[in-house]
């Protein structure tokens, strides 16, 4: 499981509640990535890429191919062009660094709507968003996963009513 926003600060790993929580942060009370590992899953984990307080990678070794997780903490609609630019980079980094044999699994807080319509993007944007997309964060996120040939899992599926907005 991937969270964001944790809150701790350090590069560490801990046990919370037979977890195993890897992750990353800078500054208490500002952003802060992780990963929890199940602890059956443990021995899977070859690697944990701790890249700065808003990325954090982990790779997992199963038999017949390996698994490569983000957990991905976008900065916020209105932040400096500077720090967007820097963490995109991080990002395309990781994603690039990952060979085409591997998998490949981004969990994130994008900050960003991508709309209820894909308008342009049906090659990652299942049809089941919701409300309107927004340019800043939305589009980039649209743009970030065709370029990698990548989709917007969470838009691939109906979902209830009382489901559709999660904060």
């Amino acid at each position: 499981m991937c969270v964001q926003e944790t809150k701790w600060v350090g590069s560490k790993a801990r046990d919370v509640d037979g977890y195993n929580l890897c992750y990353s942060s800078s500054e208490r009370h500002r952003n802060g990535v992780g990963i929890l590992v199940d602890e059956n899953l443990r021995g899977q984990v070859v690697e944990v890429k701790r890249i700065n307080d808003r990325l954090i990678s982990a790779e997992l070794a199963f038999e017949g191919f390996t698994l490569n997780v983000c957990s991905v903490y976008v900065p916020q609609v209105g932040l400096y062009g500077e720090e967007k630019r820097r963490f995109r980079e991080a990002l395309d980094k990781v994603v690039r660094g990952v060979p085409s044999s591997e998998k490949i699994v981004i969990a994130r807080d994008f900050n960003g709507h991508i709309g209820a319509l894909p308008v342009g993007f049906d090659d990652v944007h299942g049809g089941f968003g919701f409300g309107e997309k927004n340019e800043e964060g939305g589009a980039a996120l649209l743009d970030f996963a065709r370029s990698f040939g990548l989709v917007v899992v969470n838009s691939s599926f109906p979902k209830k009513e009382d489901h559709l907005i999660t904060f």
